[in-house]
């Protein structure tokens, strides 16, 4: 019986310990995030990245993309919960545009959707952007990926 105790313990321990942050952590970052964005704060936006064991070639494309559209204005964004479909898509290896394949640094455990709505005489559009993100030291961040590690 004291076994089947412990092990429910242990259980319960470990799932704790492996889901993602608080709802106040999740909100800190998304505020931090648009504010950077927002402002075209580059340097807080790289920050966000997990460059460890990254190729290089796919950091500079993932800075790129973070920049294009800094400093329009977010109209929606939000972590949500992987899909099954995501959680698979961020495990498969990726062909690498330098050859071979990659696969993310670090195992996500949200993504991070953003949208931005543009209005102008011309007529209005709006484009969604979404990123995994991992947990590292208690904190969110974008894992770039690396080469694949058998």
């Amino acid at each position: 019986m004291k076994i089947h105790i412990l092990l429910c313990a242990l259980i319960t321990t470990v799932s704790l310990s492996l889901q993602a942050g608080t709802p106040a952590q999740e909100k800190a970052f998304t505020d931090k995030y648009k504010t950077a964005f927002e402002a075209k704060d580059t340097a807080t936006l790289e920050s966000f990245l997990y460059t460890q064991g990254a190729d290089p070639e796919i950091l500079g494309f993932y800075k790129m993309m973070q920049s294009a559209e800094a400093g329009e204005k977010i109209s929606k964004i939000d972590l949500v919960d992987l899909k099954p479909e995501d959680a698979k898509k961020a495990a498969t290896p990726q062909d690498s545009p330098t050859g071979g394949k990659v696969c993310l640094t670090l195992k996500p455990v949200k993504k991070l959707v953003i949208t931005i709505e543009k209005k102008d005489a011309s007529g209005s559009s709006t484009s969604n952007t979404e990123n995994f993100i991992a947990e590292k030291d208690g904190k969110f961040v974008i894992p770039v990926p690396g080469p694949c590690k058998s």
